[in-house]
């Protein structure tokens, strides 16, 4: 039973953390342009290294 003691507010302080980090995510913006990285693997803007002559 001690052990649940401290077990509860432990908990809660890691949900208050993740909470807090997620919402530190979005107001950064990482979660803006959901498409955008899975639309850009499509298009290939590179130029070969070696080009033919």
């Amino acid at each position: 039973m001690s052990s649940f003691l401290w077990l509860v507010p432990f908990s809660v302080l890691l949900g208050l953390v993740g909470l807090l980090l997620f919402m530190w995510a979005l107001r950064d913006g990482q979660y803006d342009d959901l498409d955008g990285a899975a639309e850009r693997i499509l298009y290939d803007e590179d130029e070969p290294l070696d080009k033919p002559r």
